[in-house]
C-alpha cells in the first residue's frame, strides 16, 4: 500500500471502539464524487405511465449497467480499483487511506462492494406499491469473532434530511444479535440518521445496527459500500504516538475531587449512549474495554476497574 497516508490517532480509535464508527465529513473532493457518479450511471426519469413492481427492481439494479468494476472476494484493496477510476483515487486519499490502515491493515481484502440506490417516491407511486425503509439490521448473522472488518460508507452526493440517509446506532457494534432479529425496530433512542455534504465517508465496523431509509424526494440517493477484512491482527495499526503512561492509569471511581478529562481514553470508553439501561448498559463498558484490549494487544488494560473486578479470582495459598 501507499505510504503517503495519515493514520488515527489514539483517542480517534477509542471514539471508534465505543461507537463503532468514525464520520469523515465531505472529505472526498468533488471531481471524485462526479467522476463516481458518471461511472455509477443515472436512473430513467418516470413517463407518467403505469409502472410495476418489476421495473422498480430493474431501476434500482443500476450497478449491473454501469461502469463500476466487479471484484472477486478476498482482493486485496491497492489492487481492487485502478489508480485511475473514481473509487481508485478515493481509496488512496491519505486521510481514507490512513483510517482504513489504522482499523483494518495496510494490506485489506475486499470482502464486497455494492451501490445502494434509493429511489424517488415517484417510482413507486407509479408502480402502485407501498415505499418502505429498509428493516434494521446488523450484517454478517451472529459473528462472534473479536476481529473485524470495517463498511465504507460513501455518499457521492449531499444527502438532505428528507432523502432517507442511513440510519444507524452508535455503540451498537459489540451487541451481537442474529441479522434480522431487530427487524422490528424502527426507531431506537440515540440512532443517527445520515444528512451530510458531498463526499462524506462513514467507517462502521460489521457490527452495528443500521438500515436504509425512505427517499421523499424527486431525485435517486446513492451510497456505495465497500466492506473490507483484515489480513493482519488489528494490533496498534494506527499512530500510537500520543499514548502515555497516563491511558494505563486506574483512576478513582465513583467519588474524584478533580473533574474527569472527557478525552482520556477511560473517559471515552465510558460513555454512555442514549439506549444504554442502568444496569446492562454497563456490559457494553466491559465488551468496550475488551475490544480495546484486543486493539492494544494488552490483555491487562482495564477502565475504571470494570473488567478487573469480575476477573478477580484469587487462587488459595499453598
Amino acid at each position: 500500500m501507499m505510504n503517503d497516508c495519515v493514520k488515527l490517532n489514539s483517542r480517534e480509535m477509542a471514539e471508534f471502539a465505543a461507537n463503532g464508527l468514525l464520520r469523515l465529513d465531505g472529505i472526498v473532493p468533488n471531481e471524485i464524487n462526479q467522476r463516481f457518479l458518471a461511472d455509477a450511471g443515472h436512473i430513467d426519469t418516470p413517463n407518467g405511465e403505469k409502472g410495476s413492481n418489476r421495473t422498480v427492481k430493474s431501476q434500482g439494479n443500476l450497478m449491473a449497467r454501469s461502469k463500476l468494476p466487479e471484484v472477486r472476494p478476498g482482493t486485496v484493496l491497492n489492487t481492487a480499483y485502478k489508480e485511475a477510476t473514481a473509487l481508485g483515487k478515493l481509496v488512496r486519499l491519505p486521510s481514507v487511506r490512513g483510517a482504513i490502515e489504522s482499523l483494518v491493515g495496510p494490506e485489506s481484502l475486499v470482502d464486497h462492494h455494492f451501490l445502494h440506490l434509493a429511489l424517488p417516491s415517484s417510482y413507486y407511486k407509479a408502480a402502485g406499491i407501498p415505499q418502505r425503509s429498509q428493516h434494521t439490521h446488523q450484517d454478517s448473522t451472529i459473528d462472534p469473532r473479536r476481529a473485524f472488518d470495517i463498511q465504507l460508507f460513501y455518499f457521492p452526493h449531499e444527502v438532505g434530511l428528507d432523502m432517507g440517509g442511513t440510519r444507524y446506532v452508535p455503540g451498537t457494534h459489540l451487541r451481537i444479535v442474529s441479522e434480522s432479529a431487530i427487524a422490528r425496530y424502527q426507531n431506537i433512542r440515540g440512532q443517527q440518521h445520515v444528512v451530510c455534504p458531498a463526499g462524506t465517508l462513514i467507517l462502521m465496523h460489521h457490527g452495528v445496527w443500521h438500515g436504509g431509509g425512505i427517499n421523499r424526494t424527486g431525485e435517486a440517493r446513492y451510497m456505495f459500500k465497500i466492506r473490507l477484512n483484515p489480513s493482519i491482527p488489528q494490533v496498534r495499526l494506527w499512530d500510537t504516538s500520543d499514548l502515555s503512561a497516563r491511558d494505563f492509569e486506574q483512576r478513582p471511581i465513583f467519588f474524584r475531587k478533580e473533574a474527569t478529562n472527557p478525552n482520556d481514553i477511560a473517559s471515552l470508553l465510558t460513555h454512555p449512549q442514549p439506549w444504554f439501561e442502568g444496569d446492562t448498559g454497563r456490559l457494553e463498558y466491559i465488551n468496550r474495554i475488551r475490544f480495546w484490549r484486543y486493539l492494544l494487544g494488552d490483555e491487562n488494560f482495564d477502565a475504571d476497574y470494570w473488567v478487573t473486578r469480575i476477573e478477580n479470582e484469587p487462587s488459595a495459598s499453598v
